[in-house]
């Protein structure tokens, strides 16, 4: 492989984004938490925010379906800084690594709200180091569609060939692998050092 590029996933890849920090607070047990999460405030639902819904859209229309949890939906935008724990600073170390290196150019592409991307820019300093970033929120499409992958690769006029694109979901991996991508699941900080050293993309 001759890798020029290297494409990051932000939450839960560099970032410690989870809703269950928020939500056990709000739930009195596991069960009644991951009753929620699962059947209520699903991913799904939270990817169509990720996809260009407007935060207020969406939970006005989940309210609506389900009336008796308004309370905990509305926590769900509301009070969504507290789901943020972090950024997982052994990924963050290897980021700065590949940047010190001066030999790839690097890049993000998330699965994010454009209105709750806006507190992530200003809370994590290190996503002013990308050389470029795409925001879902702000594309109107979402990984592992098509088009985010194409759109990521005309912005920055990248080879997909020639980059590689980690992430933590499945189907964002054989989304890009479909649009050319080489991929890399990642699993963790330290499975990603040793993938990238076996790769030949990490020295030392």
């Amino acid at each position: 492989m001759n890798i020029e590029n290297i494409i990051f996933d932000l939450g839960g890849v560099l970032i410690d984004w989870n809703p269950r920090y928020l939500y056990r607070k709000i739930f009195s047990s596991e069960d009644e938490m991951e009753h929620f999460l699962r059947h209520i405030a699903t991913s799904e639902w939270n990817a169509e925010q990720d996809a260009g819904r407007s935060l207020k859209e969406g939970t006005e229309w989940l309210v609506q379906r389900f009336p008796q949890y308004k309370e905990a939906i509305e926590a769900y935008y509301g009070r969504w800084e507290e789901m943020l724990r972090g950024e997982i600073k052994a990924s963050v170390d290897i980021f700065y690594r590949l940047k010190a290196m001066r030999t790839y150019r690097l890049y993000a592409l998330t699965n994010w709200s454009a209105e709750t991307f806006i507190i992530a820019r200003q809370r994590f300093s290190f996503l002013q180091d990308f050389d470029g970033i795409v925001v879902s929120g702000e594309e109107k499409t979402r990984k592992p569609f098509p088009e985010i992958y194409q759109r990521l690769a005309q912005r920055f006029q990248i080879l997909p060939e020639r980059s590689l694109f980690i992430d933590d979901v499945p189907e964002n991996i054989d989304g890009a692998r479909q649009a050319g991508f080489h991929t890399l699941l990642f699993i963790s900080p330290q499975a990603l050092e040793q993938e990238l050293k076996s790769m030949g993309i990490l020295k030392g």
